[in-house]
């Protein structure tokens, strides 16, 4: 009996450690944003759509919501964890051989390429000590690394993120989403 009982403890405590946490838990670029920050909170009183392009009160406005989302406050819960998130790439850094090592993921197609960028606590600097071969531009990848809060300018806008890749993967779209 008591074999029998042991045996099955033992599959049971086996079974709970092959089921351990993933090490890296997938977030979404919601979490990205701390609650309550409003990058439109300014703009409400404005009527965008009276304005035409070349009506300074119009530039002032993208002037504004720029200095905004140039501003953007990061999530402090964040800092120091392991994540893995879906994204675009925009290569930033190349080594001799043209792998990549630097990049900027983005979360939709087009960020940062098209004027204005999207806030800095949508935009994550990503770092790889490990060089990256067949990286493209707007590529779709899922990116595992460890995510830091710390803000970096860069040509295609403000970064709050600093994420320090371990690995990358194809991203595929989940089959109920196809």
């Amino acid at each position: 009996m008591n074999k029998l009982l042991f045996a099955l403890l033992a599959a049971l405590l086996l079974g709970q450690a092959t089921h351990a946490a993933d090490p890296y838990p997938e977030i979404k670029w919601e979490a990205l944003v701390p609650k309550g920050w409003d990058p439109t909170r300014d703009l409400k009183n404005l009527n965008l759509g009276s304005l035409q392009d070349s009506d300074p009160r119009a530039m002032e406005a993208l002037d504004k919501l720029k200095a905004l989302w140039d501003n953007a406050p990061a999530e402090p819960a964040l800092n120091g964890r392991k994540i893995r998130l879906a994204g675009y790439v925009l290569p930033l850094e190349r080594d001799k051989e043209g792998k990549v090592t630097e990049f900027l993921l983005v979360p939709y197609y087009g960020a940062c390429i098209h004027t204005p960028p999207p806030p800095a606590n949508q935009i994550i600097h990503a770092k790889s000590a490990k060089s990256l071969a067949g990286v493209k531009m707007m590529e779709a990848l899922w990116v595992y690394g460890t995510l830091n809060v710390q803000r970096g300018e860069t040509t295609w806008g403000v970064a709050g993120y600093r994420l320090t890749v371990d690995r990358i993967a194809p991203y595929e779209m989940p089959a109920a989403k196809r």
